[in-house]
């Protein structure tokens, strides 16, 4: 919506019968005849209004055109309203103008003032008390100008105290707020410092003490971070505000939470690894999205959680949680930045992991088993012999027994016995790639085995670079799935092997001859 200057003819807002018009509101208040005469009047008490607050200021400006006025933000909507109820009326005004020629509307601090008076009221009155606001309303746009550099340095030192874990000092600088959570956005783009001020401006950030919620806004590294602190639940304005910036900016973004302010770092690493899984089709990732993957709830629950927990047994948190990033962000470097170290640390404790779970991490199924022993449950203390209440479930023959044997075959290689061979994960591995052609099948499994990287696998399958790269968009159609996210390529690796009836050997590849298509 452009917030050029406009202002549509005032006419009385009422129907040829003089029925009131559907968008009229109650006026605010009564009607004073020497405010019609004497302008100065009018001014001083928009003035004095100004000076309290930018609300009270639209309601002084309702009050003397005995109307209703609504300052819409084409990202935040009504930023200020007087009546409450004339909020969306106001915001479709400013969208669509020449629907609306009973409203006078004037740019102003980057919105759109809208005045809609009563009948009665003199145009003339009118314009003079929407040009009062509207400068009024800029003088005080440029006042927070000049004090928005401050404030917005305030807010990355707060950021950097909570990645730092000083959160009880952060929560002090907050006003003392009984703040307990934080929910946890990165975006990133070329418009970045745009979207910076604009979400500001939408945010209207405050650090005002005992309220339910505060976010901070800052640019750390050259993306835009904002981080919600609360007490365990949001109203969702927040989404909504960067759903749109992203939109409008178009910037791609990671989000993670709520979780406890002492876990900010983990939610900041999460919110990363969310947002290299975000597209344009879809700007805003939540981090559950891509970290639940969709075959884990349909594996029997007691032998996975024990598996799981048996396989894990080596790793503490700090490990565990690298490896997530890495599995999901699917590279190294990416993992590094995500969690704000070097690419050779992650590397150092990437190989310590594997000699702590004795498991060749280069090997495709053996992390696509880690991802889903680090999204797996935890396991119930009071399973029942065999555990699950699934029918496929294989039974055990006692607790001790199972834990002894869950230790004995806990290994990233392969699951436990039986835990694929069921009717809900087979139907689930047809459903997702069933279908495909041989020479797709066989290009695909072959390029996820060398972790997504193209060349090695047209190296290995005998084929340009080229035609692999359109092969690859041909399964990404035909599978109707984002072969950029990590955690997809792990479950298809999965599914093509649960599905495998026959060899998917690259030496297998049906041939054409010819230089694209070379023979083995």
């Amino acid at each position: 919506m452009s917030t050029t200057g406009r202002t549509t003819g005032h006419t009385p807002g009422s129907t040829s019968g003089g029925t009131p018009s559907t968008t009229d509101h109650r006026p605010n208040g009564p009607w004073d005849a020497r405010d019609a005469r004497d302008g100065r009047d009018t001014a001083d008490r928009l003035l004095r209004a100004a000076t309290d607050s930018g609300d009270r200021l639209i309601a002084e400006a309702a009050s003397l055109v005995q109307g209703w006025a609504v300052l819409a933000d084409p990202i935040a909507g009504a930023v200020y309203s007087a009546p409450s109820a004339a909020a969306a009326d106001g915001v479709r005004a400013a969208a669509a103008p020449h629907d609306h020629p009973y409203s006078v509307q004037l740019p102003a601090a980057g919105a759109v003032l809208v005045l809609v008076p009563a009948p009665t009221t003199p145009p003339e009155h009118t314009g003079h008390v929407a040009a009062t606001t509207a400068a009024l309303l800029e003088v005080r746009g440029q006042r927070a100008a000049e004090l928005r550099g401050e404030q917005m340095r305030l807010h990355t030192t707060l950021l950097r105290l909570l990645l730092a874990g000083h959160a009880d000092a952060a929560v002090t600088a907050l006003g003392g707020g009984a703040y307990t959570h934080v929910t946890v956005y990165r975006l990133t783009g070329e418009d970045t410092p745009a979207a910076h001020q604009v979400l500001w401006r939408a945010v209207r950030p405050t650090l005002a003490p005992h309220a339910d919620a505060c976010t901070l806004l800052g640019r750390l590294d050259g993306e835009l971070v904002v981080a919600e602190v609360h007490r365990g639940s949001d109203d969702g304005r927040i989404p909504r505000l960067v759903s749109r910036v992203c939109e409008r900016h178009g910037l791609l973004a990671g989000m993670a939470g709520p979780l406890p302010l002492a876990e900010m770092p983990t939610a900041y690493c999460d919110a990363a690894a969310a947002r290299h899984s975000a597209t344009p089709a879809h700007r805003v990732v939540p981090a559950d999205a891509i970290g639940a993957p969709r075959l884990a709830p349909l594996l029997p629950a007691a032998p996975y959680a024990r598996w799981a927990a048996a396989v894990l047994r080596p790793l503490d948190p700090a490990h565990q949680h690298l490896l997530l990033v890495w599995l999901r962000t699917g590279s190294k470097p990416r993992a590094a930045e995500a969690l704000g170290l070097s690419a050779g640390t992650v590397r150092a404790r990437i190989r310590e992991a594997a000699r702590l779970l004795d498991a060749d991490p280069e090997d495709a199924t053996v992390r696509a088993h880690l991802l889903l022993a680090l999204r797996a449950p935890a396991p119930a203390a009071d399973l029942r012999p065999g555990g699950s209440d699934r029918p496929d479930t294989p039974a055990l023959p006692s607790p001790d027994g199972a834990r002894r044997e869950a230790r004995r075959e806990a290994r990233l290689e392969a699951l436990p016995s039986g835990i694929l061979d069921t009717g809900e994960v087979r139907a689930w591995a047809a459903g997702l790639v069933d279908g495909l052609e041989p020479r797709l099948r066989i290009a695909l499994t072959c390029w996820l085995r060398h972790h997504a990287r193209t060349a090695p696998a047209a190296n290995e399958l005998h084929v340009h670079r080229t035609t692999l790269t359109t092969w690859l968009y041909q399964c990404a159609d035909h599978l109707a799935q984002n072969l950029a996210d990590a955690t997809v390529r792990a479950e298809i690796h999965l599914a093509l092997g649960i599905t495998r009836s026959g060899s998917d050997d690259p030496a297998d590849l049906p041939r054409r001859g010819g230089r694209t298509y070379r023979r083995a």
